[in-house]
């Protein structure tokens, strides 16, 4: 195959396919993300079999368990694509929504109308699941998608492809509105972040080294975001109960996620109480600790000096986004200090507090500068389903734009609309 020829051809059909589903309807493309969630639940069999394929391919290969998560269908997450999908669908339509209209001395009125911004590339890695997430914004933003899974996903990605494209010719839409890249050549990569005349927006979801190759090569504006450093701050006006339940789920639901909390702040008055509880729930969950030295105190004094997965923090641990069984640990005085280590070693991803002091819980609010703040909720919580956009194209760090989870308006634009009577400028 000649990579650059089908590449380019990849972008040219794509140029075209945005034109037509900029101007789709709203119930034209609701019916097409409705007729792919029914494929998708009919052939559940088939993409539990594709993707059996490429996990036989994984194992071989020896991927780590935390991909082996990621690149795993199983009948609850298909039934969550075709859910999500179903959301979306019943989301407003943001096309062609014209907003600030105000009337000028002249009698013009101006106001901005939002709009899609055309051919969206979205390179990742690993999840299957994004192929039918990012296929549903884009359509029901307005958007082409020229979408490029990991080799190890080829084969699950194509058969949900499939099921996309099926939902499009239902709706009267061209196949061309969402192309999943067949070839597993990386230079297919290269090529597509260099396609300037047929991609406005790249948007990687994948592994640190692949969204900073991305961040190095690519002559296209990107949504992204470079590593997921979280964490939760426990406060000493917290709820001891409900700080325990909180931080045990942001680090151990699921480990390989980029909203799940790599460290763990507690302020010193709470430490003692808090820690041994706590550590002793993560350290059965087979939890690795990497803690500071007064943490490390407190924790002996309750098991003792000789825990194999009690070990020492380095300052790397600090900057480190594991996506494994390790977590660090680290005690503060007060808020001030963990907003000054959130603001030294975080990645602007997600961060949380767990405050009863609502003077605090503010304070962490307005000063932490991520794109998701909580409080008293699990940093898990910052994904587009549970933000209630229907499904995610990815997180985005950047402050220009689009920030956070990024659905339907992150995928969209804004252009100046004027509306006159017959005004001429004097």
């Amino acid at each position: 195959m000649d990579v650059q020829t089908y590449v380019h051809g990849i972008g040219r059909q794509a140029r075209a396919a945005a034109r037509i589903i900029a101007k789709a309807g709203t119930g034209t493309k609701n019916r097409a993300l409705r007729e792919t969630a029914a494929a998708i639940e009919r052939d559940r069999k088939r993409l539990l079999e594709a993707n059996a394929r490429d996990l036989d391919e994984a194992r071989r290969q020896k991927l780590d368990a935390a991909m082996l998560d990621r690149l795993t269908l199983t009948p609850k997450v298909i039934a969550a694509m075709a859910d999500g999908l179903r959301q979306i669908a019943a989301l407003p339509d943001p096309i062609g929504e014209i907003t600030g209209l105000r009337k000028r001395p002249t009698g013009i009125k101006v106001g901005k109308m939002r709009v899609p911004i055309g051919v969206v590339a979205i390179i990742y890695e690993s999840r299957p699941n994004v192929t039918a997430d990012a296929a549903g914004l884009c359509i029901k933003s307005g958007n082409a998608a020229i979408l490029r899974g990991g080799s190890e996903a080829i084969h699950s990605n194509q058969a949900i492809a499939a099921c996309v494209h099926a939902g499009l010719r239902a709706a009267g839409l061209p196949e061309t509105v969402v192309q999943v890249i067949e070839t597993t050549d990386r230079a297919a990569v290269g090529e597509l972040i260099g396609m300037q005349d047929f991609v406005d927006v790249v948007v990687p979801r994948g592994g640190k080294s692949l969204i900073a190759r991305l961040m190095r090569e690519s002559r296209i504006p990107m949504i992204k975001h470079l590593h997921g450093v979280c964490h939760t701050y426990i406060d000493d006006k917290a709820d001891l109960k409900k700080a325990i339940r909180i931080a045990d789920n942001a680090k151990t639901q699921r480990l390989g996620t980029c909203n799940t909390m790599e460290t763990l702040l507690v302020a010193r008055g709470i430490a003692a109480e808090v820690l041994p509880p706590l550590c002793r729930i993560y350290l059965e969950k087979g939890i690795e600790l990497r803690v500071d030295e007064e943490a490390r105190k407190i924790l002996r004094s309750t098991f003792g000096s000789a825990v194999p997965q009690i070990k020492a923090a380095t300052e790397e641990d600090w900057y480190t986004e594991y996506l494994d069984a390790i977590l660090s640990v680290r005690v503060v005085k007060d808020l001030d200090e963990a907003m000054e280590h959130i603001a030294a070693y975080g990645s602007q991803h997600t961060d949380a507090i767990v405050t009863e002091d609502k003077a605090r819980a503010r304070r962490f609010l307005r000063e932490v500068d991520s794109s998701s703040v909580m409080v008293n909720a699990s940093t898990r919580f910052a994904d587009g389903y549970e933000y209630g956009l229907g499904a995610e194209v990815g997180i985005s760090t950047d402050k220009l734009h689009a920030r956070g989870p990024v659905g339907l308006e992150g995928l969209t634009s804004l252009k100046w609309v004027v509306i006159g009577t017959g005004q001429i400028r004097k």
